[in-house]
């Protein structure tokens, strides 16, 4: 366990020590993107037990997948850094680690769209966001064509408007539930109140994220990347309280701690007017809560594209759709159904 070495580490010596020289004279991009715990730099030595080894993924220009493909593989090593360069698993057949392809039709497959034409709002509705974490990080080991950079760019943030657009309907998501935890417990249901507290916090999470520009990852990952973010300590103790805590009024108390600070930090970042953030009552109920449609209007309020201001406040495809199968690529079929 001891000696395993972080995938984006031994991926990166692998393409300089082996790839590259393979793919003398070959015009080329070369990275580590796309799927892999690696490519978001959660990867253990846990993650060696299955689908593991030297990866790169190397774009080349049209027509020359297929040659590239066969100049490469067949003079692979068997072996790189103690790891096979061939490696499958249950589910996926055991193939080389370098895998060819063109950029464009890479990326219609993984998102829907090619962003080097550009991204519309709907392409922005569509994506993931897993799929859009996955394309900006990771490394570019080489960008010999000149595409990788501009495509990474192109996805390294949401427009300020559409941006806007995100936050409100994550805040729109907490206020559907915010008094939740307290009204199922009112009526005996423990496990109810439960479990809406746990989506507060995993939304919370999530907005916490995306106010720091940062696309926030599936479940697995999600609280390792909050974990990341520079001043997330109180929040996460506050949050971890919500869930540890034995009733209602202990959950409420610590989601009003987290709620206070989400709130304040809604302020500094200057994207709308700002909004008081004090929790109040549930109209005449005696539920504390936020008032997260404040924030949502108010962000709504400072959006000045038509388009943007015209969408639904249900967001992107992970906002309004909790399926992995919805939120592994693109959606745009779905995002059309909900206009």
């Amino acid at each position: 366990m001891s000696s395993f070495v972080p995938g984006l580490e031994l991926s990166r010596a692998f393409y300089r020590e082996v790839v590259s020289p393979l793919l003398d004279g070959v015009a080329h991009g070369a990275a580590l993107i796309g799927p892999g715990s690696e490519v978001l730099g959660f990867d253990t030595a846990r993650s060696a037990d299955h689908d593991w080894g030297p990866r790169v993924l190397v774009f080349v220009g049209p027509g020359m997948v297929e040659q590239v493909r066969e100049q490469v593989w067949l003079r692979l090593p068997a072996e790189f850094g103690g790891y096979p360069t061939a490696f499958g698993s249950d589910r996926h057949p055991v193939r080389p680690g370098v895998a060819v392809a063109e950029f464009g039709p890479w990326a219609r497959c993984r998102l829907g769209f090619d962003p080097r034409g550009g991204v519309s709002v709907e392409d922005w509705r569509s994506a993931s966001w897993q799929r859009l974490a996955e394309l900006t990080s990771g490394e570019v080991f080489h960008d010999g064509l000149g595409e990788l950079a501009a495509a990474r760019a192109a996805l390294r943030w949401y427009p300020a408007d559409v941006w806007r657009y995100v936050l409100a309907c994550q805040w729109v998501r907490i206020s559907r539930e915010e008094s939740f935890p307290g009204r199922a417990a009112e009526v005996g249901d423990e496990l109810g109140s439960l479990l809406s507290t746990g989506r507060l916090v995993r939304d919370l999470m999530r907005l916490s994220l995306l106010m720091r520009r940062r696309y926030p990852p599936y479940p697995k990952w999600l609280g390792s990347a909050f974990k990341r973010l520079g001043g997330s300590a109180e929040l996460g103790e506050a949050l971890s309280g919500a869930l540890r805590a034995g009733d209602w009024r202990a959950r409420e108390e610590q989601l009003c701690v987290a709620y206070r600070r989400v709130a304040s930090v809604q302020n500094r970042l200057g994207l709308a007017e700002p909004v008081e953030g004090s929790v109040r009552p549930f109209f005449a109920r005696p539920f504390r809560v936020i008032g997260g449609m404040r924030f949502a209007e108010a962000l709504m309020a400072s959006v000045s594209d038509p388009v943007v201001r015209g969408l639904p406040l249900v967001g992107t495809v992970d906002q309004f759709a909790d399926g992995a199968d919805a939120v592994a690529g693109s959606a745009r079929a779905l995002v059309a159904a909900v206009r």
